[in-house]
């Protein structure tokens, strides 16, 4: 089968007389007459009234998006949204010192929240240079059971997430 270009010209049976707008690797968009903008399955039954001879990307812009942000999650420090647990939302984190005569501490818990999700996101960075290092299999190893470990020290704080996702994982036993 061969794709067509954008710019050809097709009938189709339900939708009518149209052109090709875009390809991708599924789907012709078509722009119609008398239904304006449908997307059909490339092995759609439809007259070809005019072929486009033009080269045909069959990948479309949300695929090349899609798959450039997944890269950069995946080496860089940008970190997803992660959302606190609605019940604290716009609450405090106070500090109180057992010693009477010391002033306690405030800080908005969305602040707390912050920074505990980058503590998580560098531990994952640490972890991706770790695995793509040029360490001794033992050696990453050992590290990776050191992150694996701080992790677990964080779970004290999985309360504050909304997402379980989102949360920190120990060493399972």
């Amino acid at each position: 089968m061969k794709l067509l270009g954008i710019g050809s010209r097709i009938n189709h049976d339900d939708f009518g007389k149209g052109v090709v707008t875009n390809v991708t690797s599924k789907h012709y968009w078509v722009t119609f007459i008398e239904n304006g903008l449908e997307t059909i399955d490339l092995d759609s039954e439809f007259e070809v009234i005019e072929v486009a001879d033009k080269d045909v990307d069959t990948i479309s812009l949300f695929d090349v998006e899609s798959s450039l942000v997944e890269i950069l999650k995946k080496f860089s420090d940008i970190s997803e949204l992660v959302t606190i647990a609605d019940k604290f939302k716009g609450g405090k984190l106070i500090l109180e010192p057992a010693d009477t005569s010391l002033k306690s501490s405030e800080m908005p818990i969305d602040t707390f929240f912050h920074k505990i999700t980058m503590v998580r996101d560098r531990l994952r960075v640490m972890e991706q240079k770790i695995n793509s290092s040029n360490l001794e299999e033992q050696e990453k190893i050992d590290l990776q059971q050191y992150i694996t470990r701080s992790y677990g020290s964080l779970t004290t704080f999985n309360v504050l997430f909304k997402h379980k996702d989102h949360q920190f994982v120990g060493q399972k036993s």
